[in-house]
């Protein structure tokens, strides 16, 4: 199996409008790290037929990436996070695709919290971070087949 950098996974954003994705703007430009900040509720239960073990059942999956690096104000995917600074509930609503080095690609509308573009050490350039959740399973689309 191929083992392949982390920086080959893409990652869109872009304003979310009638159930339409418009994930243009790459967020890449000095971010850093990416982090898979996901959620799983489990239930667990014991059933007769087994042996009183309890077994997992997982009811729900959040999936949420967060973003770290320096914000540039120029850079059309930062500028559009930034916009968002101070919206709440219905305005904090994006389109969010991921294109996985593998070829398949995931997007559907999201959630962007925790929004940093400044802050820091005097000599450190201004900080960007942010978080964004998946508001429920997004549109998977497979890896292209090749022979």
């Amino acid at each position: 199996m191929a083992r392949k950098k982390n920086a080959l996974t893409k990652y869109f954003v872009g304003p979310w409008t009638d159930d339409t994705s418009t994930a243009t703007h790459r967020l890449a430009k000095w971010i850093s790290s990416v982090t898979d900040d996901s959620d799983e509720s489990t239930e667990d239960s014991a059933f007769y037929d087994g042996d009183g073990t309890p077994e997992s059942d997982v009811v729900s999956v959040k999936k949420s990436y967060s973003f770290e690096g320096m914000y540039d104000e120029t850079d059309p995917a930062m500028k559009y996070i930034a916009s968002l600074e101070f919206e709440t509930g219905e305005g904090r609503k994006i389109a969010f695709k991921q294109e996985r080095t593998d070829g398949s690609i995931l997007e559907g509308r999201a959630t962007v919290t925790e929004i940093k573009v400044t802050g820091g050490e005097a000599s450190e350039y201004a900080t960007f971070g942010c978080s964004i959740s998946w508001d429920s399973r997004p549109k998977i689309t497979p890896a292209p087949v090749t022979p």
